[in-house]
């Protein structure tokens, strides 16, 4: 993933439907259905933005966007990497559910060219809003899996899963992709390769050295042989980045290739033309659609002027968030660049820590959303779902659990507390940690079962070792398990024993019979993540030309 300047993946720009007459401005809802934008930024830190705190770094049209609505100051998403996290929010349901986890630390899709992905019976809001007529997009990031079959299959395109219009990444934009950084999967396989490599290299002079002093007899078969393997190694592991860049870095619309490998440098400018475009096709009907945007500057101010200069702000529903916390562990030479998760411990793949989970959540809807209006209540990105679905005038499914709540109420002023009485957080399949919002008192606990050990000790990040791991010799398993009181100690500092906290085994108590009934019901299902979903298969390389030549530039410079 990148973490240079922020890698932004607007996840839904325009989930929209305009009706004839716009939404009513007072708080009777009923008849209206709102345009509705979702943004959603990549590996973006909580701790970044200046409506959150950060004091250094300037964020004014995100700071604007808090000013004009609601902000949400305990946003949580459902994991602490890209993959697990964009599901649920599509879905509404943790995605253990619809097995978007893997068991063996392979936590997101590791290349496009996999059958794992995002299951066809999965239904995300997309498909619910299509259905109620709302026109449907996604323009940025997808990285919820592309093929199952065949390299044109596209059983988990967007466009399989409700969406009318896809243009974007269907991976994710790594460090390869700007040739600036090695992306942990290139890093990890031109280790290995180069130490397959030393070991045959080793072997062919050794044995080289043998024969030529006569120290050893018998043919030059074996010295052939691995010279050759030593040289094959030596080379791939030399041309793997060149596969990489061509295998993920590139652009779709729809079902067609754009450019491969992708120009990273005009990916913004396409991306906020595509944008353009489609809210100028689909005017007067309605839209959905979805953007990505690379820049450390936040460029969505672009999208919400196009929204006044359509005339659609007060019809529109704008909610912004990411998908994860910051990476700590992404550096460059002593510079930590994957972003800041403020007072907040842990960042991206640490399921546990709340700087992993804990993301930004405004939501704007002027003349129905209160204002500057700040919410200290636990929400979820899967709330997202049953939110969007109700306001477009759909159901939530009844033949399956759905873990999100209704945010309106909340977001209305007319519930003062969360439906989420519980909130569970996973790392891979495995659970790290849980939080319960007690009713009577209004203390917000969090018991930690399970934590990374950071390296090097103290550190406060896995520095060497990518992300923390989520199960194994690096996880700390906690008996009794940590717990915390966020409302008072948010940075989570302060571990609570039974001899500083009287309702130390209550609570322990308590969560413990939440999780058991969350685990009664959960289905097993094939997890996508896992080794046979996630390994490359060249019949499933998505490819512009003759694989494994896939070159194409059908965009053009957009400037």
């Amino acid at each position: 993933m990148l973490h240079l300047e922020h890698s932004w993946s607007w996840l839904a720009v325009m989930v929209g439907v305009l009706l004839g007459a716009r939404p009513s401005a007072c708080r009777d809802l009923s008849g209206s259905r709102p345009n509705i934008l979702l943004l959603m930024a990549d590996d973006f830190g909580i701790g970044d933005i200046g409506c959150y705190g950060n004091n250094s770094i300037r964020t004014p049209n995100i700071d604007r966007l808090a000013e004009d609505g609601v902000m949400l100051t305990q946003h949580i998403a459902a994991a602490s990497v890209c993959t697990p996290s964009r599901a649920a929010f599509l879905t509404g349901r943790y995605p253990l559910r619809s097995g978007m986890v893997s068991s063996n630390g392979y936590r997101v899709l590791q290349w496009t060219g996999v059958s794992g992905g995002l299951p066809t019976n999965e239904t995300t809001f997309a498909k619910i809003l299509k259905d109620r007529g709302y026109a449907t997009g996604l323009i940025g990031k997808w990285h919820l899996g592309l093929n199952c079959e065949s390299s044109n299959d596209h059983c988990h395109h967007p466009l399989n899963h409700g969406f009318d219009h896809f243009y974007g990444m269907p991976f994710s934009m790594m460090g390869d992709c700007i040739h600036w950084e090695l992306s942990e999967k290139r890093a990890g396989m031109e280790h290995k390769l180069n130490v397959c490599f030393q070991i045959m290299a080793f072997a062919a002079l050794t044995l080289t050295a043998g024969k030529l002093t006569h120290l050893t007899s018998g043919s030059w078969t074996p010295v052939v042989w691995s010279t050759i393997a030593a040289t094959l190694l030596f080379v791939t592991s030399y041309s793997i980045g060149v596969l990489i860049v061509h295998a993920d870095c590139f652009l779709m619309r729809n079902h067609t290739i754009t450019e491969q490998p992708m120009h990273f440098q005009r990916t913004t400018s396409l991306i906020l033309k595509e944008v353009s475009s489609f809210v100028q096709s689909s005017a007067g009907r309605a839209r959905t659609g979805c953007t990505g945007i690379t820049r450390k500057r936040w460029t969505g101010w672009w999208i919400l002027d196009t929204l006044d200069m359509e005339g659609l702000t007060n019809s529109t529903l704008v909610y912004f968030t990411s998908d994860h916390g910051g990476s700590l562990e992404a550096q460059l030479g002593k510079e930590q660049y994957g972003g800041w998760n403020g007072i907040y411990k842990g960042g991206k793949g640490m399921g546990g820590w709340e700087g992993g989970i804990r993301v930004p959540g405004i939501f704007r809807w002027p003349g129905v959303l209160q204002a500057g209006r700040v919410i200290h209540e636990p929400t979820s990105l899967m709330d997202v779902f049953p939110t969007v679905v109700q306001l477009g005038g759909g159901e939530v499914p009844q033949d399956r659990v759905t873990d999100g709540r209704d945010l309106l109420p909340l977001l209305l002023g007319t519930a003062q507390h969360s439906d989420h009485e519980f909130l569970l957080h996973y790392c891979e399949n495995f659970l790290h940690a849980a939080r319960w919002r007690q009713r009577d008192g209004g203390r917000l606990w969090k018991v930690h079962y399970m934590t990374p050990l950071f390296h090097p000790e103290g550190a406060g990040a896995c520095y060497g070792r990518g992300v923390c791991p989520c199960s194994g010799d690096q996880v700390a398993h906690h008996n009794p398990p940590l717990l915390f009181d966020l409302s008072r100690d948010p940075s989570e500092a302060h571990a609570l024993t039974p001899d500083t906290e009287p309702s130390f085994y209550h609570v322990m108590d308590t969560v413990a019979r939440a999780v058991e009934e969350h685990r009664r019901t959960l289905i097993p299902v094939p997890l996508q993540l896992d080794t046979l979903g996630n390994i490359w298969r060249p019949w499933l390389q998505p490819c512009c030309g003759q694989f494994p030549l896939c070159w194409c530039d059908r965009e053009g410079d957009p400037r």
